[in-house]
């Protein structure tokens, strides 16, 4: 019996390990497939290579808060509870998929471990306090320095970054010597070799932060139960994750698979390059991150960064033209009239009037209702479960 228990505790992990790696790879590598930097092999590859070694050095501390110190009793980890909790996370994903909103599997990973603490009186209320006050100052740390990228560097960086592609190979390998000679392939420039560098290393970076958070979502609760042992978990994860890039991915790769991917490439690495490192750092003082809710934290500052330097330079330009008796307010609404609004990054610098749309409140308001529910659904369903049905023990 016990043995089937696990058995299926093993393959439901494993079936969000594949989520993880199908719904990841598309965010970390989907600007360099796009621009045909490196193929999806090579792209489901590094994000195989990348997320092992975030979840093999800093992952198993994560591992550790979820399956060993977010309770204070590790024996509520019996093997139905831990599958219990990993259908939670799996349904988190689903429902993401379902209402176009990317779900935080960490914290509906933790919301259902808090609901099986609350319902057995074993939560470790200060370890729940410390991730949360994280969950809520970390959003913030992001929008605020995209914000801040938005409304003082953007356009400068933009030029420096921007992926300009020559024809032709990147590079060419002179095989014709005893050793082979690696050099620029035919109008390859020295920029787009550093471009195509930074935005491939970019993708590591994120693969290596998903590692770092994500491998507890998927072996935390079997681990805290004693069922899997640290090392052969991180590896049973990783071993799902890469069957997740290599087969479903190849759709979030051709589609770009998410909202930070679908910006602008610069856009893109500004988003990727803040929600990596605070997610990195969260995981190395073993609190489990949300990239996708930094992520969409560091988008809405990015694109607020950029509306506010446009609003203004837009007040000061009516206010110029005001003092000029020819302009009518006719003549001021005529300049907008009909205009395609681009999206954030591929504007004109002096392009006013569109680049004031770029912060859609209503937009704003769904993604992070929905990235808020989600997890409180997971923590009052589990809570409901493990409390009243007598199969736990806990009622």
């Amino acid at each position: 019996m016990i043995e089937g228990l696990l058995l299926i505790g093993v393959l439901v992990a494993m079936f969000v390990g594949y989520n993880i790696g199908g719904s990841t790879t598309g965010p970390a590598f989907g600007p360099a497939v796009g621009a045909g930097t490196i193929s999806k092999t090579v792209a489901a590859a590094l994000m195989s290579l990348f997320f092992f070694l975030g979840a093999w050095t800093i992952g198993r501390r994560v591992v550790d808060t979820l399956g060993r110190e977010l309770v204070t009793n590790p024996g509520v980890f019996t093997l139905p509870a831990s599958i219990t909790v990993l259908f939670f996370i799996g349904l988190a994903l689903f429902v993401g998929n379902v209402f176009g909103v990317p779900a935080s599997t960490s914290m509906t990973a933790v919301g259902a471990i808090a609901g099986l603490g609350l319902a057995s009186n074993s939560l470790n209320w200060a370890v729940m306090g410390e991730i949360v006050t994280w969950w809520l100052v970390a959003p913030v740390v992001g929008f605020w320095v995209s914000a801040v990228i938005g409304r003082y560097f953007y356009a400068a960086l933009n030029k420096r970054v921007a992926l300009v592609q020559s024809d032709g190979p990147l590079v060419t390998v002179d095989r014709s010597g005893t050793l082979p000679k690696i050099a620029l392939g035919p109008g390859t420039t020295r920029r787009e070799m550093v471009g195509t560098t930074v935005v491939v290393a970019i993708g590591c970076i994120m693969a290596f932060s998903s590692g770092t958070s994500n491998v507890a979502n998927a072996i935390a609760p079997l681990v805290g139960s004693g069922a899997l042992e640290m090392n052969p978990g991180i590896i049973l994860a990783c071993v799902a994750v890469a069957l997740g890039a290599f087969t479903i991915a190849r759709r979030t790769l051709d589609t770009l698979g998410s909202d930070i991917t679908s910006l602008p490439l610069t856009a893109a690495i500004v988003v990727a390059t803040v929600s990596s490192l605070l997610v990195i750092g969260l995981s190395a003082i073993k609190i489990p991150a949300s990239f996708v809710v930094i992520a969409t934290m560091s988008i809405i500052g990015l694109g607020w960064g950029r509306a506010t330097r446009t609003m203004r330079a837009s007040r000061e330009s009516i206010s110029d033209q005001a003092s000029d008796a020819r302009v009518t307010v006719g003549s001021l609404a005529a300049d907008t009239e009909g205009e395609e609004l681009p999206d954030i990054g591929e504007e004109d610098p002096e392009d006013i009037p569109a680049a004031a749309d770029l912060f859609n409140p209503s937009t704003t308001a769904r993604v992070i209702l929905m990235q808020n529910v989600v997890p409180l659904i997971s923590t009052i369903g589990a809570y409901l479960v493990f409390r009243f049905l007598p199969v736990f023990g806990f009622s």
